[in-house]
């Protein structure tokens, strides 16, 4: 009985990690798919066109059903901060399991 528990326990381990890497190899296509427009909103961020935004929506010179979450100060610095999180993170796991070798 020893033997089909054990063999049942390793089968639940290797379903969930299946399930796992499934999602994060999705996901990591996904982010790979984005990185281009993480550069742009970055750049964008940082450009004298986003302070001119900014200061129009400020004026109330833009349109009022203009969605613009991109000219909150804390929306677009909290994804790229994220992003540098969740970067590091990564770092973290891979040299966590270098080092565990």
């Amino acid at each position: 009985m020893v033997q089909v528990e054990r063999i049942a326990q390793m089968e639940s381990l290797f379903e969930q990690i299946n399930q796992v890497l499934n999602q994060l190899d999705l996901s990591l296509e996904q982010y790979q798919s984005i990185t281009l427009m993480i550069d742009k909103l970055a750049d964008y961020y940082s450009s004298n066109d986003w302070k001119q935004d900014f200061f129009a929506d400020e004026m109330g010179e833009l349109p009022k059903d203009l969605k613009r979450g991109v000219l909150s100060e804390d929306g677009i610095y909290n994804r790229l901060e994220l992003h540098s999180e969740l970067l590091n993170k990564m770092k973290m796991i891979i040299k966590t399991r270098e080092s565990n070798e």
